[in-house]
């Protein structure tokens, strides 16, 4: 019976390495990371723009004599996200809500 030696997992090194014996892989990372940094631009632009229109439903809503937050709501918005995104998305649902709602 033939016993297998675990890989390690790769290391910054070790990953380096790998990229450049792949032909064209350094100049695809570059790429991908410049994706990521425009993808996190709009992101970041996204969630300035929800904590803009949530302290508008805020002022709204307290204007009318009701409650600065609405639990319900946030039941819904942690839902969605933890159902889309996983048990981590329940986490970034509450970042977001913290954002635009403050501390409860």
């Amino acid at each position: 019976m033939a016993t297998t030696t675990p890989t390690p997992a790769p290391t910054e090194a070790g990953t380096a390495s790998a990229a450049a014996a792949a032909p064209g892989a350094d100049e695809r990372i570059a790429r991908d990371r410049e994706r990521i940094d425009e993808l996190d631009r709009r992101i970041i632009d996204l969630v300035q723009e929800r904590m803009e229109v949530s302290a508008r439903i805020q002022r709204a809503r307290i204007g009318a004599g009701g409650r600065r937050v609405n639990l319900s709501r946030e039941m819904e918005i942690l839902t969605r996200y933890r159902e889309r995104l996983g048990r981590p998305g329940t986490s970034l649902a509450m970042t977001l809500l913290e954002l635009c709602r403050g501390r409860v």
